[in-house]
């Protein structure tokens, strides 16, 4: 498996900011070739369960995951979520995190990798490839325009 961290600061209130971090269905439409194939219904909880799908014409990978912490930022607390990837091809978890900055927030997102079928040898560039697939998806996130408040 492959570690690695993305670190951004950015002039968002730390709610609004893990408003975007965490709304699953945005992380999708923010990569190519990607799309939310099911999430559990209702507010997100530990226990919601959703499936990312990546497709290039006939291939097909599904990354099942579920939320096993969810701690939604308080006037003085970090937010915190843990998702764990429940697949066949891919495994691992990710973490994230946004606190308070200034008048802003810095959110941290550290995620452990592992695609099934590519061996371990390849975990280097597995780590780059998803720096900045996850890289991109989650500046995208930050740079949207304000969106209406979704239940969490």
């Amino acid at each position: 498996m492959t570690v690695f961290r993305l670190t951004r600061t950015v002039p968002l209130p730390v709610r609004e900011c893990w408003r975007r971090v965490t709304d699953w269905r945005a992380h999708a439409e923010g990569v190519p070739l990607t799309s939310l194939a099911s999430m559990t219904e209702g507010p997100v909880r530990v226990g919601t369960r959703f499936t990312v799908r990546s497709a290039a014409g006939p291939l097909r990978m599904d990354d099942p995951m579920e939320v096993v912490r969810w701690e939604p930022p308080g006037p003085d607390t970090p937010g915190r979520c843990r998702l764990e990837k429940r697949g066949r091809a891919v495994v691992g978890w990710a973490e994230i995190e946004v606190r308070p900055a200034g008048t802003g927030s810095v959110v941290v997102w550290t995620e452990e990798l592992r695609i099934g079928p590519l061996p371990r040898l390849l975990d280097p560039l597995t780590a780059r490839v998803g720096r900045l697939v996850f890289g991109r998806a989650l500046d995208g996130l930050l740079r949207r325009g304000p969106a209406p408040e979704s239940p969490r």
